[in-house]
């Protein structure tokens, strides 16, 4: 399987995509953050559950397509 997250040299989790698939991944959610904060700015309540399960969204893929992720301390 081809990581499209590395796992951060020094801390917890990922760094940079390292593939154009992570790209994309990455393009898009931005895509839908900024489209969700322009269209759901006048329904405040529909933005806190969008933005958060955007998040956890990518957290998701990043566990399913990253590196699996621990505590690093730039030695390895």
């Amino acid at each position: 399987m081809k990581v499209w997250f590395p796992a951060k040299r020094h801390g917890w989790g990922w760094g940079p995509p390292n593939c154009w698939q992570g790209w994309a991944v990455v393009l898009l959610w931005l895509a839908l953050v900024f489209a969700s904060t322009i269209l759901l700015n006048q329904h405040p309540a529909w933005l806190w559950i969008c933005i958060p399960s955007l998040i956890l969204l990518l957290i998701l893929i990043c566990f399913w397509k990253g590196e699996k992720p621990r505590w690093r301390w730039g030695k390895d």
